[in-house]
């Protein structure tokens, strides 16, 4: 029996390779799980009101692309959040989660290769795992870009080859970035929009982290491609309710995009997309139209953010992000100090190589940990306190 090869070189995810890292291994202290990041922060009280009130539409199929009251209470977040009108049926799209959207998005519209050139799709490096996966299930070619201290923890695009950039479809972006939590100015992206324009490209943006920041909001695709007159072709944006209104288990996010690629991203989840239930979609509605639960779960971040900063004080590299909810730690060897973090603490990070890609013998993760602040505060300030001193003392 044959296997198709387009995954042959692709590494094992990260979160199996982390426990054959660790779990041969006996915990050095009580377990503080800060590898995986998932919200551990309440959800909103009223969700489980709303699933009860609506728990008969279960036995209804729900609509593809989302109900009616969805498309319009996440337009209305965007206009909100961002000042952008956009058509609901024409626009948005509901989805399970961003992981989904972000790889069907490129099998919808990145095109089949021609001729001996493969299209190119532009990933940062460190990323998303889903980035790679969908790029090589679309027929093109990955190309790693360094996300490094010395590009500002975001890809220089704008550096790479003409030559390159003209065979690209696909630039992906995620703003604020997983796993450095670097926040793209209003100048990047205009000035990736403008790179989009003249190469004849799409970005794709994941903004799943946007609720989640200190200080100023950070800017979004759909403001500054409306701010420049931007082909609202060039633009598709991803966001969910899985960190902003701590759901992750509610598998409810969004794409928004212009007509023509909504068009071709709508008719392929017709056919290969399993839409959210109905109570699902109740609850995500009244999600996208409720901030309190927003502005609270942010001044819970905003109270780890503070501590994190004065747990690792005087330690270069070590400060808190800009947005998102890791901690991107600069060691000497991210496995060997994920592993002997585990050995004698009993905390539990991820090396920041398995969210990279080695590229001409350097892989830009190698010298870091992630660590996600969801652990409730009393024990992620122990977790925190014994990872410092394990690491840094």
């Amino acid at each position: 029996m044959r296997f198709p090869e387009r995954y042959s070189n692709l590494p094992a995810y990260a979160f199996p390779r982390l426990r054959n890292l660790l779990d041969s291994h006996p915990p050095g202290g009580d377990v503080v799980h800060m590898s995986i990041g998932e919200p551990k922060h309440p959800a909103p009280a009223w969700v489980p009101d709303v699933l009860a009130t609506h728990c008969g539409e279960f036995g209804r199929y729900p609509p593809n692309e989302g109900s009616a009251e969805l498309l319009e209470a996440i337009a209305g977040w965007i206009e909100r959040r961002y000042g952008v009108t956009l058509d609901a049926q024409t626009r948005l799209m509901a989805l399970n989660g961003t992981r989904e959207g972000l790889f069907n998005a490129a099998l919808a519209l990145c095109p089949e290769p021609s001729g001996t050139a493969r299209p190119v799709v532009l990933t940062p490096n460190p990323f998303y795992q889903v980035y790679a996966v969908a790029a090589l299930t679309a027929g093109a070619e990955p190309v790693y870009v360094p996300a490094t201290a010395e590009t500002g923890f975001l890809p220089d695009y704008a550096g790479l080859p003409p030559e390159l950039l003209d065979r690209t479809e696909i630039a992906f972006l995620c703003s604020p970035a997983n796993p450095q939590g670097a926040v793209a100015s209003p100048d990047y992206w205009a000035e990736l929009l403008r790179l989009a324009e003249r190469h004849d490209f799409r970005i794709f943006a994941d903004e799943c982290y946007s609720e989640i920041y200190r200080g100023t909001a950070p800017p979004g695709v759909l403001e500054i491609a409306s701010r420049e007159g931007a082909d609202p072709e060039r633009v598709i944006a991803f966001h969910s309710l899985s960190k902003r209104s701590n759901l992750p288990g509610l598998r409810s996010g969004f794409v928004a995009a212009g007509p023509q690629s909504m068009a071709r991203l709508r008719q392929l989840r017709a056919y290969a997309g399993a839409p959210l239930p109905l109570p699902l979609q109740r609850v995500a509605e009244r999600a996208w139209s409720d901030e309190d639960h927003v502005l609270h779960n942010r001044a819970l971040y905003a109270r780890k953010f503070d501590m994190a900063e004065a747990i690792f004080a005087g330690i270069d590299g070590a400060g808190a992000p800009e947005g998102g909810f890791f901690l991107w730690l600069p060691v000497k060897d991210g496995e060997e100090a994920a592993l002997r973090l585990w050995r004698e603490t009993g905390v539990r990070v991820l090396p920041g190589a398995y969210l990279s890609r080695e590229v001409d013998g350097h892989n830009p993760g190698a010298g870091y940990v992630r660590v996600a602040l969801v652990a409730p505060e009393e024990e992620l300030q122990g977790g925190l306190i014994r990872l410092r001193d394990c690491l840094y003392r």
